[in-house]
């Protein structure tokens, strides 16, 4: 199709990216001059990794406010074309795991440091106007969440295999001990709590905290993370030093097979309500969030380096966490986003 010069974006995949992810920007660029098109999401200048004339690979610069990206050249500028950017409401946290969010919209996130590192605040309470407020301070190590039934916040702690419960007034008191390197945790329907232990078992706990080994997988070098399917199903990732890493599926018995293979580092999970599973993962190599749908077609829905976990609350929106928000920065540099989004989180059955 023919421009007269003026450049023009097709599409941007993928559609949603927080600042720090790139981005491929498909359209028609082709500039008279040598001089390369410049990209700016908002107000924001985005730096410009590589330029064709019919696609440029840019990045999320930070700052950005809004969604809609323009391409200008020395002849002219695109029309503006609308894309999810997620917005950053914390920093300076720890994150290892998924985020959760109560019935509120309350959002809770951790600050873990290194294993035996004792730090000042380990839990953090985001409110529905984004303040961030300490929740809980004499917690080592928090590594995976979840809220129960009842709306109780559990929390596990990779230093001593410990699972506290937390009050509502952010008073933690031990629940079970035990479990091993305690990374993620998942609650199922009927209120059965299942643990990940790094060194390659699932345990689940009944509500009256009977502990049974539900299921056995290779051990991970950093973590489990767990997630309930709406069809009651919980699928695990422990990633290891492999760039074809796999999701696993295990069923109501202890059952586990393999869902997809062919993720780096595979990490936080979430399920919406069509019951696609999205994973925080690399996929070719490219960092963000990875959908998998149930024929196991993968396609990297968000773009953002430094990601470790994802919540899908209610309202079209997601909560990412990151534990750096830079390439090579050190964790404890870590951020929350908020990514209003076109899709539904899964609620669990009761």
């Amino acid at each position: 199709m023919e421009t007269n010069g003026i450049p023009r974006i097709d599409r941007i995949s993928p559609a949603a990216a927080v600042p720090g992810g790139d981005v491929i920007i498909h359209g028609h660029f082709h500039s008279p001059t040598s001089a390369r098109p410049r990209v700016r999401f908002g107000d924001a200048e985005a730096s410009l990794l590589i330029a064709g004339d019919d696609y440029l690979i840019a990045r999320v610069p930070e700052g950005s406010i809004g969604g809609l990206v323009r391409v200008e050249t020395t002849r002219a500028a695109s029309q503006p074309f609308a894309m999810h950017v997620g917005v950053q409401i914390a920093d300076n946290l720890h994150p290892v795991a998924n985020p959760v969010v109560d019935a509120a919209g309350n959002i809770y996130v951790t600050f873990s440091g290194q294993r035996g590192q004792k730090v000042p605040v380990s839990l953090y309470k985001i409110t529905t106007n984004y303040t961030v407020k300490p929740f809980v301070t004499e917690m080592m190590n928090p590594t995976g969440l979840a809220i129960d039934r009842n709306g109780a916040l559990f929390v596990s702690c990779r230093n001593d295999g410990t699972i506290h419960r937390v009050s509502p007034d952010g008073r933690a008191e031990q629940w079970i001990e035990g479990m091993g390197v305690a990374t993620g945790i998942a609650f199922d329907r009927r209120g059965n709590l299942f643990v990940g232990d790094r060194s390659g078992t699932i345990f689940k706990i009944s509500p009256d905290k009977e502990i049974f080994v539900f299921a056995t997988l290779e051990p991970s070098i950093a973590a489990y993370h767990l997630a309930f399917s709406p069809s009651g199903e919980l699928f695990v990732t422990g990633p290891t030093t492999s760039s074809f890493d796999r999701v696993y599926r295990i069923d109501q018995h202890g059952e586990v097979s393999t869902f997809f293979r062919g993720l780096g580092r595979p990490q936080g999970l979430a399920f919406d309500a069509l019951g696609n599973l999205y994973v925080v993962a690399s996929l070719g190599g490219n960092r963000g969030v990875v959908r998998i749908d149930a024929n196991g077609k993968a396609e990297r829905v968000i773009s953002g380096i430094g990601l470790v976990g994802i919540a899908l609350p209610p309202g079209r929106r997601a909560v990412l966490a990151a534990s750096s928000v830079k390439a090579g920065m050190p964790d404890a540099a870590g951020a929350l986003f908020s990514l209003d989004w076109d899709v539904e989180g899964a609620s669990l059955p009761i």
